[in-house]
């Protein structure tokens, strides 16, 4: 027999999608999660059609912990996205790595995702997705700083997102961040925004601070001028004789001797 058309293959598979909705091959997955993967749009749309208000399903998590919105936001499907969130998918569930939607779409730099993942976000839950953080101790907006994406940052910002938020290892703001990789767009915009200058570092360091010693010199020169006096002077080392009597330590112990949580030193 002849090949079945696309319309005949969708109708096909639409008519057994009921009874494979939660067909689970390994990797653990439903049929939803196959159909976005292989971006099979109208078969995808007919899922979630019958399977809308069914927050079971809908939020079901494959063996990464991805749910299908997870994989419509790295597949780049930001129609199937809107659907999912209309039939009642949770924006705030994480993968494997505490990545939210949003911080997936973020960090693929997918402005027209990050919109419709905010636009169907209500109000109340909105500030809680955008100051998460991810396992690596990122919020949506270091992501986007880390990444370049100017037009996501503007947007994160005008939605309530917090400017100075600190990464909870070291405790690096999106203006250092920014700093950290010359970046002096995303500086500019930064400061025009609100971003405090004079934020230090679990080390005492400010974005002024961490300019010395880098090429970029109109971004030291646009710090210098809103940075106070202490925060533009790097901290004086400690003379030869205190340094001698310091305790050795092994290359191991100094890759990771400026690790806090919480800004609280780790012991080791």
């Amino acid at each position: 027999p002849a090949p079945a058309s696309g319309g005949a293959r969708v109708g096909v598979l639409a008519a057994v999608a009921p009874v494979l909705m939660f067909v689970s091959p390994p990797p653990l997955r439903s049929f939803l999660h196959l159909a976005i993967i292989h971006e099979e749009k109208a078969l995808s749309l007919e899922v979630i059609r019958q399977a809308a208000g069914d927050r079971a399903f809908l939020n079901f998590q494959n063996n990464l912990s991805q749910t299908p919105l997870h994989l419509a936001v790295i597949t780049d499907q930001p129609e199937i996205a809107e659907h999912l969130l209309k039939a009642g998918c949770d924006l705030e569930l994480r993968d494997f790595r505490g990545n939210t939607p949003l911080h997936i779409a973020c960090q693929q730099g997918s402005l027209r995702s990050v919109s419709v993942l905010t636009q169907y976000c209500q109000p109340h839950h909105l500030l809680a997705v955008l100051q998460a953080t991810n396992y690596n101790g990122h919020t949506c907006l270091h992501l986007a700083s880390i990444q370049g994406y100017l037009a996501i940052v503007e947007y994160l910002l005008s939605l309530g997102a917090d400017v100075n938020a600190q990464e909870p290892c070291n405790g690096r703001t999106a203006l250092h961040l920014a700093v950290d990789l010359q970046n002096s767009d995303l500086v500019s915009l930064l400061v025009k925004h609100g971003a405090d200058v004079n934020k230090v570092t679990y080390q005492g360091y400010s974005p002024y601070q961490l300019t010395w010693g880098r090429d970029n010199s109109s971004i030291q020169e646009q710090l210098k001028q809103l940075t106070t006096a202490d925060l533009q002077m790097l901290p004086e080392s400690e003379d030869e004789e205190s340094s001698e009597s310091e305790p050795e330590f092994t290359e191991d112990e100094l890759i990771y001797d400026d690790c806090l949580i919480g800004g609280r030193q780790l012991a080791f």
